[in-house]
């Protein structure tokens, strides 16, 4: 971060417009090779070789800042969060020999809670649009332990309205997820999951089980990953799970697993100064050529009474070769009620 250069936006005055919270930051990959280096994924050469997991940490920082020139212009002490990674489409792979360009703005003006969406770039002589990314932010008083009421944007251009529209229909559609979620299995999904079942009592079994496709890492949390007072850089934690399960979509890969979504990432609670963090990354589901994996982080307190969910991730990776052409992967079977859950979540929402 240290590296990077920013272009904060300039003081909102008049007509609060999504046009008026413009934020950019750049990653000088180009011309800083430090930097570059940093954010490598290998020391070689190959086609998409950077970090995705630090350029989770610098979307976390953008969206916040972005956020955070809003809600100053009306509580200047306020604070904001991350409330969810509502999704991020990887529409190119990225690399560090050119310069990558974040540029945000606030979409959506909720009660209490905004929409941020960034749109990531390449710039330089190979031009390209590398991600769509949509975060949603709430303010929060730093004196009480309550949400900030936010006065609403304006939305008078078709550009403006556009961008309301499209992120009310993206609430409508989570809201809608949560409901099929919480659904009883049809009786299609019920005959699949029972067949999948019976497969594994075969003697001549030799699939994937689910329970042997987890990773496991625990850590503390120390000052020099603070945010905000106490509490631990969110954007810390979402590396910490992305690389954790990168390493779990590699048990089932045949070739190289790339990421090309983040299904949803839920912050439930901040993981506080002395916290252990344990995360756990679980295959939860393969199809034709992608892999889900979801890791699930929980906070536990320096003295152990409190273990908390702090957040939720859901990721799916597809496995490619050397040109980056799409490859099979193998099926997972689940065998437990909550592998079942997992799954069934993961293949309602599946992109084969």
């Amino acid at each position: 971060m240290a590296h990077s250069e920013l272009h904060y936006p300039s003081p909102i005055t008049g007509e609060r417009t999504p046009e008026s919270t413009n934020y950019l930051q750049i990653l000088p990959f180009a011309t800083d090779p430090i930097l570059a280096r940093q954010f490598l994924m290998i020391d070689e050469d190959i086609v998409g070789n950077i970090r995705f997991g630090k350029i989770l940490e610098i979307l976390d920082k953008v969206a916040e800042n972005t956020a955070l020139a809003y809600v100053h212009c009306f509580y200047p002490d306020a604070r904001v969060v991350t409330a969810a990674i509502d999704s991020i489409v990887l529409r190119s792979l990225s690399d560090t020999t050119q310069n990558l360009l974040f540029s945000a703005k606030i979409n959506y003006v909720g009660k209490t809670s905004m929409e941020v969406g960034i749109r990531v770039e390449h710039v330089g002589p190979c031009p390209c649009h590398v991600a769509s990314c949509y975060f949603t932010m709430v303010a929060r008083s730093t004196t009480e332990a309550k949400s900030l009421e936010l006065p609403p944007l304006a939305y008078p251009t078709p550009d403006a309205q556009k961008r309301f529209d499209k992120a009310t229909a993206r609430k409508q559609e989570y809201r809608k997820s949560l409901e099929i979620a919480e659904q009883m299995p049809s009786l299609e999904e019920y005959l699949f999951l029972k067949r999948l079942h019976k497969e594994q009592e075969s003697p001549d079994f030799s699939g994937l089980r689910a329970s042997k496709l987890v990773a496991e890492s625990v850590g503390r949390a120390y000052p020099e990953q603070e945010n905000v007072p106490k509490t631990i850089f969110g954007g810390h934690l979402i590396r910490r799970g992305y690389e954790l399960s990168a390493i779990a979509a590699d048990m089932v890969a045949t070739d190289r697993a790339v990421p090309i979504r983040v299904n949803r990432i839920n912050f439930a609670q901040p993981v506080m100064l002395g916290d252990l963090h344990h995360f756990t990354a679980r295959v939860v589901y393969t199809g034709k050529t992608t892999i889900a994996v979801q890791c699930d982080i929980e906070r536990i307190s320096r003295d152990r009474s409190v273990r908390a969910m702090s957040n939720s991730c859901l990721f799916t990776f597809q496995n490619v070769g050397p040109d980056l052409e799409t490859k099979p992967v193998p099926f997972i079977y689940p065998a437990t009620y909550a592998e079942d859950e997992r799954f069934l979540n993961a293949y309602r929402q599946r992109i084969d």
